[in-house]
């Protein structure tokens, strides 16, 4: 009896070759088919009865060796108990229990498992439809598309509205009606009114509206997107700073919070810088420059906009809008900038807060690791939306992005950790301004145990900034490191309390809001001191003129006059703050 050969690689190749031709043929597929339901319905099958055409397709031509028609029968579907088809002339049983022997035309002897041949014709339970059937969409990029939405009922209401127009043309002033039907917030009057070409010839014909409207609602199916589309540069999917301008010019000219913006008109672009800056800072959290529809589902930014119709006190909105706040951060520049030419070098951001922040800190402001102008590094100069960034980064350093601030300061090689030697190369200016205030410094030793203890890493020696979003005393630990006052301010608190007053703080407000509002009520009363003191008196220091009416609710009028001589905003473009 010749011994048993193993296939070799280049034969059992043409095997596979043969077997996938057989598989891939239309009947056997069709056969298989057929096979595969009577199996799931757990019908009986009798191989030995089927048509000539069916034995045709399962059967070998006998030129094609032993094996591949031995693995044709192992493929073949079959239920428990059902006897096999007849072998073939050329193979004969061997008789065994435990195995079968094939013997091919070569005398070659091949071995196959009963145990497996049972295994292989065990009836299965009928399986599902495939998965990649089965699997619902998930993925919607423009939005998901809402069933329940008619375009032709929603186009009608569209044109029987600029029915009411002469020649069925709107104006920018008539867009407020046509965003309504539109079913928009009011405020997207200006990008709607823009994107059907309003901008350049003064008006929207309602035949160019409709066209532009209808092929919006097919393509974009979420307010995110159609925002996006709105107000995004052709061929964009992301918006840029300058973006924002146009539509936010149209809320500083409408609405009624800010009428009074309009008998100083100098300071709208000012205003409108503030906003955008605070609309990156909490929306663009990918740090790129560009907000995708993504982000924007993601923030709050589309629920203040709509805020905005309902609500006539902009301050009130205080994410994005408040008035007051652009006060605050608009005086505290304007204290800094000595020059007034709306820049600021290091040795200005110094006298921040009575010089409570390092030298070695402002220099990795100046570095350009957190800014977004290119004057920064090249020119020493920080421009006043750099500087929006700076001053909420720094009274606010518990949000997301004031963390992502600081962390990218203090990470002076860019590897994602702060290691010990960064951590000691910022400590080291505070010992140094202790010193000079005659206070003993705590060792460094001592205070990495302490920030070690506080923040609690992952890894021993190493913070992350996932360990510092992690940590909700993150601001203790940035303050140690290069901010002198507060630093002092946490030394002086019992550890105790501070844990206290985290678990039972309210989140109403933030430390921002908190800042905001306590600098403004100082601002104001300070202006109002200076004017009852010297009705006469000109402040050439002061950003927002002579007459501030300070008076709250709805009583609160805000007025003011170009104060200086030395600066002339004319001067000074959108283009300045989005470099």
């Amino acid at each position: 009896m010749p011994s048993p050969q193993v296939l070799q690689p280049v034969l059992k190749m043409k095997v596979d070759e043969l077997f996938l031709n057989w598989l891939s043929d239309d009947a056997t597929q069709s056969l298989l088919k057929d096979y595969l339901d009577l199996i799931k319905s757990g019908q009986y099958i009798d191989l030995s009865s089927g048509d000539a055409q069916e034995k045709k397709a399962l059967s070998f031509n006998e030129n094609n060796n032993v094996a591949s028609q031995r693995n044709l029968a192992e493929k073949k579907p079959a239920p428990l108990g059902t006897p096999s088809s007849p072998p073939s002339a050329s193979t004969l049983p061997s008789g065994s229990n435990s195995s079968t022997r094939v013997t091919g035309p070569n005398g070659r002897v091949l071995r196959r498992s009963v145990s497996t041949k049972k295994a292989q014709v065990r009836t299965e339970k009928p399986v599902p439809t495939a998965l990649s059937e089965s699997i619902p969409k998930f993925y919607f990029p423009k939005g998901r598309p809402q069933a329940n939405i008619n375009i032709d009922t929603l186009i009608t209401k569209i044109e029987k509205t600029f029915s009411q127009f002469p020649n069925e043309r709107a104006t920018i002033e008539d867009m407020g009606q046509v965003a309504k039907a539109c079913e928009c917030p009011f405020y997207w009057k200006m990008p709607l009114f823009c994107l059907a070409g309003g901008d350049r010839t003064g008006f929207v014909s309602v035949h160019k509206f409709v066209a532009m409207w209808r092929k919006t609602l097919q393509t974009c199916h979420d307010d995110a997107t159609k925002f996006v589309h709105l107000l995004a540069k052709p061929g964009c999917n992301y918006l840029e700073q300058d973006d924002f301008i146009p539509f936010l010019q149209d809320v500083v000219n409408t609405h009624a919070g800010l009428a009074f913006l309009k008998e100083a008109p100098d300071f709208h672009s000012r205003y409108i810088t503030t906003v955008i800056q605070r609309i990156f800072y909490n929306v663009n959290r990918s740090w790129t420059g560009k907000i995708t529809c993504c982000e924007l589902r993601k923030s709050n930014l589309l629920q203040n906009l709509a805020l905005l119709e309902q609500e006539d006190d902009v301050n009130q909105l205080t994410d994005f809008f408040s008035y007051e706040h652009f006060y605050v951060i608009y005086c505290k520049f304007w204290e800094l900038d000595t020059d007034h030419d709306l820049y600021i070098d290091q040795k200005d951001l110094a006298q921040h807060n009575d010089q409570a922040l390092s030298q070695k800190m402002i220099e990795r402001i100046f570095s350009g690791t957190v800014t977004r102008d290119r004057k920064v590094y090249k020119e020493g100069r920080l421009s006043y939306a750099d500087f929006v960034w700076f001053l909420i980064s720094e009274e606010d350093k518990k949000t997301d992005t004031s963390i992502e601030y600081w962390f990218r300061c203090m990470d002076l090689d860019g590897d994602g950790v702060l290691s010990m030697y960064e951590l000691e190369y910022f400590y080291e200016d505070q010992c140094q301004k202790l010193e000079t205030m005659a206070i003993e410094p705590l060792p460094f030793e001592d205070c990495l145990c302490q920030m070690l203890d506080l923040v609690k890493p992952e890894v021993e020696g190493k913070i992350t900034l996932r360990d510092l979003k992690r940590c909700k005393l993150s601001h203790i630990f940035f303050d140690t490191f290069f901010n002198i006052e507060k630093y002092l301010d946490h030394e002086q608190k019992d550890p105790f309390s501070v844990i206290r007053e985290m678990e039972t703080e309210s989140q109403e407000f933030s430390d921002w809001e908190k800042y905001a509002a306590e600098e403004y009520d100082i601002l104001v009363a300070e202006e109002a001191a200076n004017d009852q003191c010297n009705d006469a008196y000109e402040n050439p220091l002061s950003p927002l003129g002579q007459h501030i009416s300070t008076e709250l609710g709805l009583t609160k009028r805000h007025f003011f006059q170009i104060p200086s001589p030395h600066c002339n905003l004319d001067e000074y473009e959108y283009e300045d703050d989005f470099e």
